[in-house]
């Protein structure tokens, strides 16, 4: 009996046993809500500044680059030398030597390219020439289908047929070999590109 006093007195005077660390939780709880902020504010946030702060500027530039001009054009407009009156996109002519044209051009061509889904286009402007004095006659009177093959042509071609080694070239020939077999007789004889911009 003895002995229960020492324990009881031994047991009071003993060091108090490790609290659970229960003031550390509210401490690990602070360090913690930074990374879940980050890691739930951050594709918000992403998303926000592409919707509407990357893409509208994207956008502007694009509209803005369809619609200006090229510089050549702003400054001389494209003239019709038999008629004498400017033209509006459509076409102009170059005499030839019994006064009619043999010159026909198709201006400011614009085509998206293939595989592209419609994210980079290609726009032309090219002049075709013919040994025949009625080049000029015929593709008028045949205009919508010859625009019409034109736009097949170019919007046929990729990005990787316009790197191609020649690639103005095949496509002078696809022109004229498409013209022709339109037009049913071979009138087409050459292709000239006065402006060639992909973007």
């Amino acid at each position: 009996m003895a002995n229960k006093p020492e324990a009881a007195a031994a047991a009071t005077s003993a060091p108090p046993a490790p609290v659970a660390p229960a003031a550390s939780a509210p401490a690990l709880g602070k360090a913690l809500l930074p990374v879940v902020l980050v890691v739930v504010l951050a594709p918000a946030i992403s998303w926000a500044v592409a919707q509407f702060v990357i893409l509208p500027q994207f956008e502007q530039k694009l509209a803005q680059a369809l619609a200006t001009p090229p510089s050549a054009e702003a400054v001389e407009p494209h003239v019709a030398e038999a008629s004498g009156k400017e033209e509006k996109g459509g076409h102009a002519g170059k005499k030839g030597e019994g006064g009619a044209s043999n010159t026909y051009e198709f201006t400011n061509v614009v085509v998206n390219l293939s595989g592209t889904m419609g994210t980079r286009y290609l726009k032309a402007t090219f002049m075709v020439t013919g040994k025949d004095n009625t080049v000029r006659s015929v593709f008028e009177a045949n205009k919508p289908r010859l625009v019409d093959v034109t736009l097949n042509v170019l919007s046929s071609l990729s990005l990787a047929d316009l790197e191609e080694v020649g690639a103005k070239n095949i496509i002078r020939e696809k022109l004229v070999n498409s013209y022709n077999q339109v037009l049913g007789k071979p009138i087409a004889e050459q292709v000239y590109f006065s402006d060639f911009v992909v973007q």
